[in-house]
């Protein structure tokens, strides 16, 4: 299959991208390489990328309508994986309008370029925080989704809006995946795993929210990526077996407590944390916790890879890749 997968050089961008490409599929990777974290990381993860023969980036930034038009006119996609977007919930604070261009004018012109050249299947990033000030777990894909509480999260909702209008509209396939905390390798440098690791090995004090007292559904980005594979991979639905759109959690379906995580990466990297204890900050979540029934039930989802042996992966690439 030719796929386009926007977020190239993102963090699951590039995990997704090099798993299809080893698959033998062949992948057009855009992305507008913004400054939102060190760009040198990105261009790393591209590196690799442009390794491969099947492999193809372009510079492009979801918001430009006539770049993202030309380019579904350029190509014949098979499926479209949309993984492009500002990330962040606390960065949403104080940026707003990057969310509102990245997020729903870049999500409208992909959801254009898929209806007028009849992509055969769009999946596309939603998030964990789309459950916002929800205090049922764990968080279903059932759940009503009302109550945001960072204009993240409000912007991922609106996406699968908009994306149910499509499909209703114009018979779409589209699927929604609610990420939980993802980490691992090549990760985000702004999500907290990656900055306690380097104020550990620099010897900084971290900072520890709501005073420790908080849990995450943390999701390890082979198995992250597994059940992106799997969805993208299934066989095609006969015409009258295809549900336009759904959405998906794909979660660990297993909260850890913070200060756990914090004492393995401890060990992992051989040197203990000074901690700031601080209040929850403006637009958290106490807690994160994904039902993955639907998921295992229609994707085969299961995820294998427990926060320990997750940390060890993460904390050998950061000792031996990303300090080099």
């Amino acid at each position: 299959m030719k796929i386009l997968v926007t977020g190239a050089a993102g963090f699951i961008g590039f995990h997704s991208s090099l798993r299809l490409l080893e698959a033998g599929h062949e992948v057009v990777g855009i992305d507008n390489l913004n400054d939102y974290y060190d760009t040198r990381l990105k261009v790393r993860r591209l590196a690799q990328l442009e390794e491969r023969q099947t492999f193809l980036f372009l510079k492009l930034d979801l918001a430009d309508r006539d770049g993202m038009a030309r380019l579904f006119e350029a190509n014949s996609f098979d499926v479209v994986l949309h993984l492009g977007a500002q990330a962040g919930v606390r960065y949403s604070i104080d940026n707003p309008f990057a969310y509102v261009d990245s997020n729903l004018t870049g999500t409208l012109t992909v959801l254009e370029g898929c209806r007028h050249h009849r992509i055969g299947h769009l999946v596309y990033a939603s998030s964990s925080s789309v459950y916002g000030g929800n205090t049922k777990q764990p968080f279903s894909i059932e759940d009503r989704v009302d109550d945001p509480v960072s204009l993240y999260a409000a912007t991922k909702r609106s996406n699968e809006l908009m994306c149910q209008t499509y499909a209703h509209l114009y018979r779409t396939r589209i699927t929604g995946l609610r990420f939980f905390t993802v980490y691992g390798p090549w990760g985000r440098p702004d999500m907290a795993y990656f900055k306690f690791a380097e104020a550990i090995t620099e010897g900084r004090p971290i900072d520890v929210y709501n005073n420790g007292d908080m849990l995450r559904d943390f999701t390890y980005i082979d198995d992250i990526v597994d059940g992106i594979t799997s969805l993208i991979e299934a066989p095609a639905p006969g015409e009258s077996d295809v549900t336009p759109h759904r959405v998906y959690n794909l979660g660990n379906n297993q909260p850890e407590k913070l200060m756990d995580m914090i004492s393995l990466l401890e060990e992992r990297l051989g040197k203990s944390a000074v901690k700031n204890f601080l209040p929850m900050q403006a637009g958290d979540v106490h807690s994160t916790y994904a039902d993955i029934e639907a998921s295992a039930r229609d994707l085969g989802f299961s995820p294998k890879t427990s926060l320990a042996d997750g940390l060890t992966h993460f904390a050998k690439w950061y000792q031996s890749c990303h300090q080099a």
